[in-house]
């Protein structure tokens, strides 16, 4: 569908989960407005003509400019204002996507491993290994009758199991 702007129109060629992707011819003169998208990346990409895109950056008070020409490409990212401007008549591609964060993980619990050790006088022994953080770990050792909690640093090499004894090396 093509829809008429002040500055053109615009026509949306595909929108998904992902991305949208439009075409849009720009009348020179023609300005856009000033505005921001929360989540969303905005490119352009001019096919023929010239365009100008300002954005306002959040920690400094110039405005940045960009003039694309034909083949040229730049990127607003979210947060920011930004607006652009027909400096010649063309056309261009607007492309709006999410970039997913790859750090977005919140973990509720720690994860661990549990084996199973056999020693001469413990039976159904289990060692649990927590990783909180990469610099300790968490040791805890379940027999039939309680429960043991040993913590160990980074420097921990080993955790020998003998009848009695439990013994953890440091470097």
């Amino acid at each position: 569908m093509k829809a008429g702007k002040v500055w053109g129109t615009t026509e949306l060629i595909e929108a998904n989960g992902a991305l949208e992707f439009h075409r849009i011819e720009m009348i020179q003169g023609g300005v856009c407005s000033k505005h921001l998208h929360e989540f969303k990346w905005n490119g352009f990409f001019v096919e023929s003509g010239k365009m100008k895109v300002k954005v306002w950056q959040n920690d400094y008070d110039l405005v940045d400019e960009t003039i694309l020409g034909p083949g040229q490409y730049t990127k607003v990212k979210p947060g920011l204002y930004h607006q652009f401007e027909c400096l010649e008549t063309g056309v261009a591609y607007e492309l709006y996507w999410a970039e997913f964060n790859h750090n977005d993980i919140k973990r509720d619990t720690v994860g661990y491993r549990e084996e199973i050790i056999s020693n001469n006088n413990y039976t159904d022994l289990t060692l649990t290994l927590h990783d909180a953080d990469p610099e300790s770990m968490t040791l805890t050792l379940h027999d039939a009758d309680s429960s043991y909690i040993t913590m160990a640093d980074s420097n921990t090499t080993s955790v020998t199991f003998e009848p009695d004894i439990i013994t953890i090396d440091d470097d």
